[in-house]
């Protein structure tokens, strides 16, 4: 399977485009869809009573839950590609009065993560990057020889979180804001220890993700912004995504803000990609997720890598894949999913495959509210160990 660099079919075409004699439909947003895309995916269509009602449940628990009149984000559910509830509330610019919408993108956090993931995945599939490749064949003179691709993937290579290290390690000068390739330079300089040997332990880490990035770069000889836009935000359809650049997007893009609707500022961090600085809508991160169904966009072999857990050093149902976060319940298909959390952004992006359920939720305004999405699970499976009566509500470390 080979990327075309130059052109990928879109994944969802707007209704009135040309039909190819190829060409399928399926149901988004109560229209009539087109696609000629190479990933598309045909799910077993919903009857009306089925959606009516699911519909009427969401918007119910939502209000409860999650939608009250302080919120700022967006949230939606989606079974079978459709579309069951959505809904857009509060300020993406609050200064400017600027409402949040289906078409206005949000920070997404490390969410962004699952997006990185996707196209080192898709290199794999390639064949331009060995997942148990040395980070060395792509990164020169890496300072960590053990360190593999894959290591970085599922947060088992025990570098430390860049946001700490130039803190304790090196005393960074916050008035310059740090980029990947600083954090990549401050490795290499030996002064950086590891937090524990390569692959003993699961240690969520943005570096990981950083250095991945990196990675990325050197393989398609493309700016990440520019790699993640050819080969990812475009082929999918993905047009109100980006990945965030200071010097042009900083005014123009939403901000982000503490319950108080105080406005918080850009920081010395927030150059750096890959595990964060992605900006999307509910709806494009519905386009990735249809996606990800198609046997073209991760090979079954790959798939069966992705979704797996690496991590057994502890006992508990919590555990990671490849780019995604799991819950392995013993009586219930596995939870997979990721969080976000970044200044006063909260994310979360859940996939269940089993189900062909997402639930996405994305927020601008400080607020746990976003993680009571698993919640939503209890409405489609019984089996789901959720409980929707009673709020769950995550401290979001770690997320």
């Amino acid at each position: 399977m080979k990327f075309n660099y130059l052109y990928l079919p879109l994944l969802l075409l707007v209704l009135g485009c040309n039909e190819s004699k190829n060409s399928k439909t399926f149901t988004l947003n109560n229209k009539t869809q087109k696609s000629d895309s190479e990933f598309f995916v045909e799910f077993e269509p919903l009857s009306k009573k089925y959606v009516d009602q699911k519909k009427n449940d969401i918007e119910y628990y939502y209000t409860k839950l999650i939608g009250t009149p302080d919120f700022y984000g967006q949230f939606l559910v989606a079974k079978n590609g459709k579309v069951l509830f959505e809904d857009y509330k509060g300020y993406a610019y609050y200064e400017k009065k600027e409402e949040n919408r289906k078409d206005k993108p949000l920070h997404i956090a490390s969410v962004s993560k699952v997006l990185t993931a996707a196209v080192v995945l898709r290199l794999v599939d390639e064949g331009k990057i060995g997942l148990d490749d040395k980070v060395s064949k792509y990164l020169p003179n890496f300072y960590f020889d053990d360190i593999t691709v894959r290591m970085l993937l599922n947060h088992r290579s025990g570098l430390r979180h860049y946001g700490y290290f130039i803190e304790t390690d090196v005393k960074w000068d916050r008035s310059k804001r740090i980029t990947n390739q600083d954090i990549l330079d401050l490795i290499n300089s030996g002064k950086i220890h590891l937090e524990s040997k390569p692959d003993t332990r699961f240690a969520y880490c943005n570096t990981n993700y950083a250095l991945l990035a990196l990675i990325i770069e050197k393989v398609t000889k493309l700016r990440y912004h520019e790699a993640m836009d050819k080969l990812l935000f475009k082929p999918l359809g993905m047009k109100n995504t980006f990945v965030f650049d200071y010097e042009k997007h900083h005014d123009t893009v939403s901000q982000t803000y503490k319950a108080s609707k105080l406005r918080l500022a850009f920081d010395h961090l927030d150059l750096v990609y890959g595990d964060k600085n992605i900006y999307s809508t509910a709806r494009d991160l519905l386009k990735f997720d249809l996606a990800t169904y198609s046997d073209k966009f991760f090979s079954p072999k790959l798939r069966k890598e992705i979704y797996k857990g690496y991590s057994y050093e502890a006992k508990g149902e919590k555990n990671y894949g490849l780019g995604i976060r799991l819950r392995e319940w013993k009586e219930a298909p596995t939870l997979t999913y990721h969080n976000g959390w970044w200044h006063g952004n909260t994310s979360s992006y859940i996939t269940m495959k089993n189900d062909k359920l997402t639930i996405i939720c994305l927020s601008n305004k400080m607020t746990h509210k976003t993680y009571q999405t698993k919640k939503f699970l209890a409405l489609f499976n019984p089996k789901y160990p959720i409980k929707l009566d009673n709020t769950e509500v995550s401290n979001g470390a770690n997320e």
